[in-house]
């Protein structure tokens, strides 16, 4: 029987996962040496090292099967690697193995088994092989009706990744708003879609600056309908200006000139929302010069 402090040891002592360790340890009979060695021959200790380094680089991407269709985005901590090969073959069966199984969560992928080995074992030996912490970060897959269509675009060569869902029309009116929320990083879909809270949060910060601006304050109330408008038509994607619109119409009439309307969006961008390392090289190369 293994114990958990003995597990607690192994993992202080080779930063793997709990599960990990627990494996080696009965993998070793409790030999903490062992053990170790048999984390290092898996790839695990090497990969967990990597584990407290960001990965904000990477790629987004898009695969449609039939009714089906995945957007997922998987990072690296470097460009370079990102355009890898080895990197790019995973998050081609990344997206594979999302759309021919029933999956619902991150963790789901992982333990899908792939030629005896688990997704999970698969990006670990990835890692230790790249040298790079890779991280699978996250997926939406939607199933559309007959009658729906998708239209998808990939901008600046996988940084970006769009889906977009449409009732009636036809995939390349789809796909050309596919483009335009690419270039124009619509947040929601309509207007009804954007939360209370962040709609209050905005109309408070629209309200300080009207009365700043010296605006009478009985008159603040009307100005704001003007501006709330224009809110919605800068994070909105049916309210947006259709960037190839010859008469300024927006995105919905669009879609609906052309006997559709927008179902979903689904818009992933490479490292939105991570805390990305600003330190520059020359502190770099003090620190290992210093010994830090």
């Amino acid at each position: 029987m293994i114990s958990a402090s003995l597990v607690k040891e192994l993992r202080e002592l080779t930063g793997a996962g709990m599960l990990d360790c627990k494996k080696a340890l009965e993998a070793s009979n409790g030999d903490i040496k062992e053990a170790t060695t048999w984390l290092r021959e898996k790839g695990i200790a090497k990969a967990a090292k990597k584990e407290s380094r960001i990965a904000a680089e990477g790629l987004a991407d898009v695969k449609i099967d039939g009714n089906k269709a995945v957007v997922i985005e998987v990072n690296s901590e470097t460009d370079f690697v990102a355009k890898n090969s080895e990197f790019k073959e995973l998050v081609s069966l990344l997206l594979d193995t999302i759309l021919n199984n029933d999956v619902k969560t991150i963790e789901d992928v992982l333990n899908i088994n792939v030629n005896g080995e688990t997704i999970n074992d698969i990006i670990v030996a990835k890692t230790a092989k790249i040298g790079e912490k890779l991280s699978f970060r996250r997926f939406e897959k939607i199933e559309k009706t007959d009658t729906q269509n998708f239209g998808s675009y990939i901008h600046m060569g996988g940084k970006i990744a769009v889906l977009i869902t449409l009732e009636g029309a036809n995939s390349e009116v789809a796909k050309e708003v596919a483009m335009h929320a690419a270039a124009m990083r619509p947040g929601y879909v309509k207007s009804s879609d954007v939360p209370t809270d962040v709609l209050e949060k905005e109309k408070n910060i629209m309200r300080e600056q009207l009365l700043n601006e010296g605006k009478p304050a009985d008159k603040v109330e009307n100005i704001l309908v003007g501006k709330v408008n224009k809110y919605y038509e800068d994070v909105c994607l049916e309210n947006q200006i259709f960037v190839k619109a010859v008469n300024k119409e927006s995105v919905s009439k669009y879609v609906n000139d052309n006997n559709g309307s927008i179902i979903s969006m689904i818009r992933f961008e490479v490292g939105e929302g991570i805390e990305k390392r600003t330190e520059d090289f020359a502190s770099e190369v003090a620190k290992q010069i210093n010994g830090i």
